[in-house]
């Protein structure tokens, strides 16, 4: 609302698809990935886009390198604006090899953080030893998203593999199982070395996963967001998106953006 008038925009200029609900939200799931943004562009981050946010992972190993302070006031203020926090997986698979984990959970607990992201992207995990941090981190009240898939360049999704991971990782108790596609998005998981979509492998993954509500798809680049949301729905969970993106992905979602303007209902329909 404008302050100084009173007018507000017409409703069906906010959400085109009438299908965007406000937080919580159970799908169509935001992950931004900050890579060390400082409490004022983070403050501006959460004024200007919150309502758009449902996760944030603070990337790689960045938390760690904070002052402890800082870190400790931007998970602070991310609650304020009921988004959830978690340090990148490989922290936890950092503390993992160097044996310190019991520590490192000891930490995100003291720090505020809501959650972990169980992973092993870099390292090798057995099943038995997944299964016990995802353990670990649910019996110590925290939230759980693991991630399925290799940083190495090069690695693919293997549908068997992935539902076996889904379907143990849910049982285990993780709320979501993200797909890997690295920060880059390129050459890895769902995407080629252009970073396209690999249109075919996603609607056979859709076919085969009887619960794409519990999956979230790393996809940084606006062509690969552009794909998902046209395959599986406005609902679709998509994370590492880029502070600066938020918005944009949002009015790709509501059919606010030429590339998904004729994916949704259209203002012009109201007009026939």
């Amino acid at each position: 609302m404008d302050i100084t008038t009173g007018r507000v925009w017409p409703c069906a200029l906010e959400d085109p698809t009438e299908k965007r609900n406000g937080k919580p939200r159970q799908t169509g799931l935001t992950m931004v990935i900050d890579k060390g943004l400082g409490p004022s562009a983070f403050n501006d981050l959460l004024l200007t886009a919150g309502d758009y946010i449902d996760l944030l992972k603070f990337g790689f190993g960045t938390s760690p390198l904070y002052k402890t302070g800082v870190l400790r006031d931007k998970i602070a203020l991310a609650k304020q604006h009921n988004v959830a926090t978690f340090p990148g997986g490989t922290l936890l698979e950092a503390a993992f090899r160097l044996e310190v984990i019991g520590e490192f959970f000891d930490m995100v607990q003291e720090l505020g953080f809501d959650g972990v992201e169980v992973s092993d992207g870099t390292i090798e995990l057995t099943r038995r030893q997944r299964d016990g941090l995802i353990t670990e981190a649910t019996q110590r009240g925290l939230r759980v998203f693991t991630e399925y898939g290799k940083k190495q360049a090069g690695s693919r999704i293997v549908l068997d593999d992935l539902k076996r991971t889904f379907e143990l990782d849910r049982g285990r108790g993780a709320e979501l199982i993200t797909v890997e596609a690295r920060e880059s998005g390129v050459g890895v998981g769902l995407f080629d070395d252009s970073g396209k979509c690999r249109e075919e492998e996603l609607l056979r993954l859709r076919r085969a996963l009887p619960d794409m509500s519990c999956l979230l798809w790393e996809a940084p680049r606006k062509e690969q967001q552009v794909a998902l949301l046209g395959i599986l729905g406005t609902d679709a969970n998509l994370g590492n998106i880029s502070p600066n993106d938020v918005l944009s992905l949002e009015t790709l979602r509501r059919g606010l953006r030429s590339d998904t303007f004729a994916h949704h209902r259209l203002i012009s329909d109201y007009m026939i």
